[in-house]
Protein backbone atom coordinates (compact mmCIF):
# COMPACT_ATOMS: atom_id res chain seq x y z
CA UNK A 1 0.00 0.00 0.00
CA UNK A 2 1.92 3.34 -1.64
CA UNK A 3 1.05 6.50 1.21
CA UNK A 4 1.36 9.69 -0.35
CA UNK A 5 -0.31 12.10 1.77
CA UNK A 6 -0.71 11.55 5.43
CA UNK A 7 -2.56 13.74 8.47
CA UNK A 8 -1.19 14.27 11.56
CA UNK A 9 -2.53 15.25 14.46
CA UNK A 10 -0.97 16.74 17.75
CA UNK A 11 -2.47 17.23 21.27
CA UNK A 12 0.13 16.63 23.96
CA UNK A 13 0.32 19.79 25.57
CA UNK A 14 -1.06 23.03 24.92
CA UNK A 15 -0.99 23.62 21.52
CA UNK A 16 -3.48 21.78 19.21
CA UNK A 17 -2.31 20.93 16.10
CA UNK A 18 -3.23 19.79 12.18
CA UNK A 19 -0.90 19.10 9.04
CA UNK A 20 -1.05 17.72 5.51
CA UNK A 21 2.36 16.40 4.37
CA UNK A 22 3.22 14.79 0.62
CA UNK A 23 5.94 12.24 0.28
CA UNK A 24 7.32 11.88 -2.98
CA UNK A 25 10.89 12.04 -5.09
CA UNK A 26 12.57 11.04 -1.45
CA UNK A 27 11.26 14.29 0.17
CA UNK A 28 8.28 15.24 2.51
CA UNK A 29 6.62 18.59 1.58
CA UNK A 30 4.24 19.72 4.30
CA UNK A 31 0.90 21.32 2.36
CA UNK A 32 -0.23 22.96 5.62
CA UNK A 33 0.54 22.81 9.38
CA UNK A 34 -1.87 24.73 11.65
CA UNK A 35 -0.93 25.30 15.00
CA UNK A 36 -3.59 27.00 17.61
CA UNK A 37 -1.66 28.33 21.04
CA UNK A 38 -2.98 28.29 24.13
CA UNK A 39 -0.20 30.21 25.46
CA UNK A 40 -1.84 33.06 26.74
CA UNK A 41 -4.74 30.83 28.50
CA UNK A 42 -2.12 29.34 31.02
CA UNK A 43 0.22 32.09 30.99
CA UNK A 44 -2.00 33.48 33.93
CA UNK A 45 -1.09 30.34 35.50
CA UNK A 46 2.66 30.14 35.03
CA UNK A 47 2.07 26.98 33.48
CA UNK A 48 0.31 24.45 31.22
CA UNK A 49 -3.37 22.88 33.45
CA UNK A 50 -4.05 20.12 32.13
CA UNK A 51 -7.93 19.95 32.25
CA UNK A 52 -8.11 23.25 30.87
CA UNK A 53 -5.73 22.35 28.16
CA UNK A 54 -8.14 19.22 27.09
CA UNK A 55 -11.14 21.71 27.30
CA UNK A 56 -9.13 23.78 24.40
CA UNK A 57 -8.20 21.16 22.32
CA UNK A 58 -12.14 19.83 21.94
CA UNK A 59 -12.64 23.19 21.63
CA UNK A 60 -10.40 23.77 18.53
CA UNK A 61 -9.45 20.55 17.08
CA UNK A 62 -11.63 19.94 14.38
CA UNK A 63 -11.81 23.57 12.92
CA UNK A 64 -7.73 22.47 13.33
CA UNK A 65 -8.11 19.94 10.66
CA UNK A 66 -10.49 21.58 8.79
CA UNK A 67 -8.06 24.45 8.06
CA UNK A 68 -5.57 22.03 7.59
CA UNK A 69 -7.64 20.32 5.05
CA UNK A 70 -8.73 23.76 3.61
CA UNK A 71 -4.91 25.14 3.24
CA UNK A 72 -3.85 21.85 1.81
CA UNK A 73 -6.40 21.95 -0.84
CA UNK A 74 -7.66 18.58 -0.29
CA UNK A 75 -10.43 16.38 0.80
CA UNK A 76 -10.51 13.16 3.66
CA UNK A 77 -10.49 10.89 0.85
CA UNK A 78 -7.29 12.40 -0.66
CA UNK A 79 -6.00 11.34 2.82
CA UNK A 80 -3.60 7.87 2.76
CA UNK A 81 -2.75 7.68 6.44
CA UNK A 82 -3.90 9.74 9.78
CA UNK A 83 -1.00 9.98 12.22
CA UNK A 84 -1.42 11.32 15.58
CA UNK A 85 0.80 11.46 19.27
CA UNK A 86 0.23 8.83 21.17
CA UNK A 87 2.29 10.24 24.13
CA UNK A 88 4.08 11.39 25.85
CA UNK A 89 2.46 13.80 27.43
CA UNK A 90 -0.48 15.05 29.19
CA UNK A 91 -3.19 12.38 29.71
CA UNK A 92 -6.24 14.84 29.20
CA UNK A 93 -4.72 16.33 26.64
CA UNK A 94 -3.24 13.25 24.30
CA UNK A 95 -7.04 12.13 24.86
CA UNK A 96 -8.66 14.33 22.68
CA UNK A 97 -5.88 13.59 19.84
CA UNK A 98 -6.15 9.89 19.86
CA UNK A 99 -10.20 9.93 19.78
CA UNK A 100 -10.76 12.18 17.13
CA UNK A 101 -7.59 10.43 15.14
CA UNK A 102 -9.65 6.97 15.95
CA UNK A 103 -13.22 8.51 15.11
CA UNK A 104 -11.83 9.64 12.01
CA UNK A 105 -9.72 6.50 10.71
CA UNK A 106 -13.06 4.66 11.64
CA UNK A 107 -15.29 6.57 9.27
CA UNK A 108 -12.72 7.52 6.52
CA UNK A 109 -11.52 3.58 6.62
CA UNK A 110 -7.78 4.89 6.80
CA UNK A 111 -4.99 3.27 8.69
CA UNK A 112 -3.75 5.06 11.90
CA UNK A 113 -0.55 5.15 13.24
CA UNK A 114 0.04 6.35 17.25
CA UNK A 115 3.76 8.42 17.29
CA UNK A 116 5.45 9.43 20.06
CA UNK A 117 6.12 12.79 20.88
CA UNK A 118 9.85 13.11 20.83
CA UNK A 119 9.89 10.95 17.48
CA UNK A 120 8.37 13.58 16.39
CA UNK A 121 10.76 16.21 17.05
CA UNK A 122 13.42 13.95 15.57
CA UNK A 123 11.90 14.09 12.31
CA UNK A 124 11.21 17.51 11.98
CA UNK A 125 14.63 17.21 10.56
CA UNK A 126 13.44 15.53 7.81
CA UNK A 127 11.05 17.86 6.76
CA UNK A 128 11.77 19.73 3.59
CA UNK A 129 12.27 23.70 3.88
CA UNK A 130 13.15 25.97 1.18
CA UNK A 131 15.29 28.63 2.83
CA UNK A 132 17.93 30.81 1.77
CA UNK A 133 18.75 31.88 4.91
CA UNK A 134 20.66 29.11 6.98
CA UNK A 135 22.97 26.77 5.04
CA UNK A 136 21.99 24.04 7.32
CA UNK A 137 18.33 24.50 7.00
CA UNK A 138 18.76 23.50 3.45
CA UNK A 139 20.40 20.13 3.92
CA UNK A 140 17.71 17.75 2.01
CA UNK A 141 16.83 14.39 4.16
CA UNK A 142 18.50 12.46 1.97
CA UNK A 143 21.91 14.26 2.40
CA UNK A 144 21.49 12.99 6.86
CA UNK A 145 23.88 10.36 7.07
CA UNK A 146 23.61 7.65 9.45
CA UNK A 147 25.04 6.78 12.61
CA UNK A 148 23.14 10.15 13.75
CA UNK A 149 23.70 11.83 16.78
CA UNK A 150 20.60 14.12 18.04
CA UNK A 151 20.56 16.54 21.32
CA UNK A 152 16.73 16.58 22.27
CA UNK A 153 15.79 19.32 24.21
CA UNK A 154 12.71 20.72 25.28
CA UNK A 155 10.47 21.09 28.43
CA UNK A 156 10.15 17.07 29.29
CA UNK A 157 13.43 16.21 27.70
CA UNK A 158 16.83 16.56 27.41
CA UNK A 159 17.99 13.61 25.83
CA UNK A 160 21.39 12.43 23.74
CA UNK A 161 19.58 9.57 21.45
CA UNK A 162 22.08 8.44 18.87
CA UNK A 163 20.49 5.79 15.73
CA UNK A 164 22.16 3.64 13.81
CA UNK A 165 19.35 3.54 11.50
CA UNK A 166 15.66 4.82 10.96
CA UNK A 167 13.35 4.36 13.89
CA UNK A 168 16.41 2.86 15.99
CA UNK A 169 16.82 4.92 19.41
CA UNK A 170 19.51 4.33 21.30
CA UNK A 171 19.80 7.16 24.42
CA UNK A 172 22.75 7.47 25.56
CA UNK A 173 22.78 10.62 28.44
CA UNK A 174 19.26 12.47 29.63
CA UNK A 175 18.28 14.71 32.51
CA UNK A 176 18.68 13.13 36.13
CA UNK A 177 16.33 15.92 37.19
CA UNK A 178 14.02 19.03 35.23
CA UNK A 179 14.46 19.08 31.88
CA UNK A 180 15.93 22.31 29.87
CA UNK A 181 12.66 23.60 28.70
CA UNK A 182 11.65 22.98 32.34
CA UNK A 183 14.63 24.94 33.77
CA UNK A 184 13.71 28.25 31.78
CA UNK A 185 10.32 27.92 32.49
CA UNK A 186 10.94 27.45 36.32
CA UNK A 187 14.13 30.69 35.71
CA UNK A 188 11.70 33.07 34.60
CA UNK A 189 8.83 32.33 37.31
CA UNK A 190 11.50 33.48 39.83
CA UNK A 191 12.32 36.44 37.65
CA UNK A 192 9.18 37.70 36.70
CA UNK A 193 9.31 37.33 33.34
CA UNK A 194 5.75 35.24 32.43
CA UNK A 195 5.34 31.70 30.44
CA UNK A 196 6.80 30.02 28.44
CA UNK A 197 9.88 31.29 29.82
CA UNK A 198 12.56 30.31 26.85
CA UNK A 199 11.62 32.67 24.77
CA UNK A 200 11.40 35.62 27.59
CA UNK A 201 14.58 34.32 29.05
CA UNK A 202 16.45 34.35 25.22
CA UNK A 203 14.79 37.83 24.88
CA UNK A 204 16.58 39.78 27.86
CA UNK A 205 19.79 38.26 27.21
CA UNK A 206 19.74 39.11 23.61
CA UNK A 207 19.15 42.71 24.92
CA UNK A 208 22.35 42.43 26.98
CA UNK A 209 24.40 41.00 24.76
CA UNK A 210 23.87 43.36 22.21
CA UNK A 211 25.62 45.98 24.67
CA UNK A 212 28.47 43.90 25.10
CA UNK A 213 29.46 41.93 22.66
CA UNK A 214 30.63 43.13 19.11
CA UNK A 215 28.19 41.75 16.21
CA UNK A 216 31.12 40.39 14.38
CA UNK A 217 33.11 39.05 16.48
CA UNK A 218 33.01 35.17 16.45
CA UNK A 219 33.44 34.31 19.77
CA UNK A 220 31.62 35.23 23.37
CA UNK A 221 34.38 35.45 25.02
CA UNK A 222 33.71 39.38 25.75
CA UNK A 223 30.45 38.43 26.50
CA UNK A 224 30.83 35.89 28.93
CA UNK A 225 34.22 37.95 30.96
CA UNK A 226 30.89 40.76 31.47
CA UNK A 227 28.40 38.02 32.80
CA UNK A 228 30.59 37.06 35.16
CA UNK A 229 31.55 40.16 36.80
CA UNK A 230 27.66 40.25 37.80
CA UNK A 231 26.95 36.79 38.17
CA UNK A 232 28.54 33.77 37.71
CA UNK A 233 26.46 30.35 37.69
CA UNK A 234 27.35 26.48 37.70
CA UNK A 235 27.36 24.36 34.66
CA UNK A 236 26.35 21.50 36.19
CA UNK A 237 27.54 17.89 35.35
CA UNK A 238 29.39 19.83 32.69
CA UNK A 239 32.99 18.00 33.66
CA UNK A 240 31.03 14.41 34.62
CA UNK A 241 32.39 10.87 33.00
CA UNK A 242 29.09 10.31 31.84
CA UNK A 243 26.88 11.84 28.94
CA UNK A 244 24.32 12.75 31.47
CA UNK A 245 22.63 16.30 32.36
CA UNK A 246 21.25 18.06 35.64
CA UNK A 247 19.64 21.37 35.41
CA UNK A 248 17.76 21.43 39.02
CA UNK A 249 20.74 23.00 40.66
CA UNK A 250 21.49 25.89 38.45
CA UNK A 251 17.78 26.65 38.91
CA UNK A 252 18.18 26.53 42.33
CA UNK A 253 21.31 29.32 42.01
CA UNK A 254 19.08 31.99 40.16
CA UNK A 255 17.33 31.88 42.90
CA UNK A 256 20.26 31.65 45.82
CA UNK A 257 21.74 35.02 43.62
CA UNK A 258 18.14 36.84 43.10
CA UNK A 259 17.65 36.34 46.89
CA UNK A 260 20.82 38.11 47.36
CA UNK A 261 19.81 40.96 45.91
CA UNK A 262 17.72 43.76 47.76
CA UNK A 263 16.10 45.02 44.36
CA UNK A 264 16.43 43.37 41.10
CA UNK A 265 16.58 45.90 38.12
CA UNK A 266 15.44 45.14 34.65
CA UNK A 267 19.51 45.41 33.41
CA UNK A 268 20.08 42.62 36.31
CA UNK A 269 17.42 40.65 35.25
CA UNK A 270 18.87 41.02 31.71
CA UNK A 271 22.17 39.79 33.01
CA UNK A 272 21.26 37.01 34.58
CA UNK A 273 19.24 35.78 31.84
CA UNK A 274 22.36 36.13 29.74
CA UNK A 275 24.17 33.56 32.36
CA UNK A 276 21.78 31.56 32.83
CA UNK A 277 21.09 31.11 29.04
CA UNK A 278 24.77 30.64 28.59
CA UNK A 279 25.40 28.28 31.45
CA UNK A 280 22.95 26.01 30.01
CA UNK A 281 23.94 26.05 25.85
CA UNK A 282 27.87 25.47 27.27
CA UNK A 283 26.54 21.96 29.38
CA UNK A 284 24.58 20.93 26.07
CA UNK A 285 27.09 21.54 23.56
CA UNK A 286 29.83 19.79 26.08
CA UNK A 287 28.34 16.84 26.35
CA UNK A 288 27.57 16.80 22.76
CA UNK A 289 30.89 17.28 21.52
CA UNK A 290 31.69 14.55 24.43
CA UNK A 291 29.08 12.62 22.89
CA UNK A 292 30.59 12.75 19.31
CA UNK A 293 33.89 12.23 20.56
CA UNK A 294 32.76 8.66 21.58
CA UNK A 295 30.51 7.64 19.16
CA UNK A 296 31.53 9.57 16.04
CA UNK A 297 28.35 10.42 14.06
CA UNK A 298 28.35 11.54 10.79
CA UNK A 299 25.42 13.84 11.37
CA UNK A 300 24.62 15.65 14.38
CA UNK A 301 20.79 16.97 14.83
CA UNK A 302 18.47 19.52 17.11
CA UNK A 303 15.39 18.16 18.02
CA UNK A 304 12.77 19.56 20.54
CA UNK A 305 11.11 23.23 21.52
CA UNK A 306 14.65 24.61 22.90
CA UNK A 307 15.81 23.94 19.28
CA UNK A 308 14.40 27.13 18.63
CA UNK A 309 16.92 28.76 20.93
CA UNK A 310 18.78 30.98 18.18
CA UNK A 311 22.43 30.71 21.12
CA UNK A 312 22.06 27.12 20.59
CA UNK A 313 21.45 26.75 17.36
CA UNK A 314 24.76 28.95 16.38
CA UNK A 315 26.77 28.29 19.45
CA UNK A 316 26.79 24.76 18.42
CA UNK A 317 26.92 24.59 14.76
CA UNK A 318 30.43 27.22 15.56
CA UNK A 319 31.86 24.61 17.82
CA UNK A 320 31.14 21.81 15.25
CA UNK A 321 32.81 23.99 12.48
CA UNK A 322 35.60 23.83 14.59
CA UNK A 323 35.54 20.36 16.23
CA UNK A 324 33.95 18.53 13.81
CA UNK A 325 33.99 20.03 10.26
CA UNK A 326 33.03 16.79 8.02
CA UNK A 327 30.13 15.97 10.45
CA UNK A 328 26.72 17.17 8.98
CA UNK A 329 24.56 19.37 11.23
CA UNK A 330 21.22 19.65 10.99
CA UNK A 331 18.43 21.99 12.38
CA UNK A 332 14.33 21.87 12.04
CA UNK A 333 13.34 25.00 10.71
CA UNK A 334 12.44 27.17 13.88
CA UNK A 335 8.76 26.53 12.48
CA UNK A 336 8.81 22.72 13.00
CA UNK A 337 10.75 22.92 16.47
CA UNK A 338 7.93 24.30 18.18
CA UNK A 339 5.29 21.21 18.50
CA UNK A 340 3.64 20.62 15.52
CA UNK A 341 1.71 17.52 13.34
CA UNK A 342 4.11 18.27 10.46
CA UNK A 343 6.44 16.50 12.75
CA UNK A 344 4.13 13.96 13.82
CA UNK A 345 3.11 13.16 10.09
CA UNK A 346 6.67 13.04 8.99
CA UNK A 347 7.60 10.23 12.08
CA UNK A 348 4.63 8.51 10.54
CA UNK A 349 5.94 8.32 7.06
CA UNK A 350 8.95 7.06 8.18
CA UNK A 351 6.89 4.17 10.38
CA UNK A 352 4.78 3.25 7.40
CA UNK A 353 7.61 2.93 5.08
CA UNK A 354 9.81 0.28 7.23
CA UNK A 355 6.58 -1.74 8.61
CA UNK A 356 5.88 -5.08 7.33
CA UNK A 357 2.71 -5.83 4.93
CA UNK A 358 1.13 -7.55 7.85
CA UNK A 359 1.69 -4.56 10.37
CA UNK A 360 0.33 -2.10 7.37
CA UNK A 361 -2.77 -4.01 7.38
CA UNK A 362 -3.45 -4.19 11.29
CA UNK A 363 -3.16 -0.23 11.23
CA UNK A 364 -6.58 -0.52 9.47
CA UNK A 365 -8.18 -1.82 12.64
CA UNK A 366 -5.70 0.59 15.07
CA UNK A 367 -8.69 2.94 15.78
CA UNK A 368 -10.45 -0.10 17.71
CA UNK A 369 -6.65 -0.38 19.99
CA UNK A 370 -4.61 3.01 19.81
CA UNK A 371 -4.48 4.07 23.40
CA UNK A 372 -2.59 7.31 24.96
CA UNK A 373 0.27 6.81 26.88
CA UNK A 374 1.47 9.87 29.44
CA UNK A 375 4.82 7.84 30.09
CA UNK A 376 5.34 6.55 26.75
CA UNK A 377 8.90 5.21 25.57
CA UNK A 378 10.95 5.52 23.13
CA UNK A 379 11.73 2.67 21.33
Amino acid sequence: MSITTILGIETSCDETAASVIKAGKGKLKVLSNIVSSQTKIHARWGGVVPNLAAREHLKNIILVINLAFKEAGIKPHDIDLITVTRGPGLIPALLIGTNVAKTLAYVWKKPLLGIHHIEGHIYANFISVNSKSNKAKKLRSSDIKFPILCLVVSGGHTQLILMKKHLDYEIIGETLDDAAGEAFDKVARILGLGYPGGPAIAKFASQWKSQVINPKSETNSKFKIQNSKFFRLPRPMINSNNLNFSFSGLKTAVLYETKKLKTINYKLKAILCAEFQQAVVDVLISKTLKAAKIYCPKTIMLAGGVSANIELRNQLRNNLRRYYPNTIYKIPDIRYSIDNAAMIAAAGYYRWKYMTVTQKKKALSSWKTLQPDANLKLK
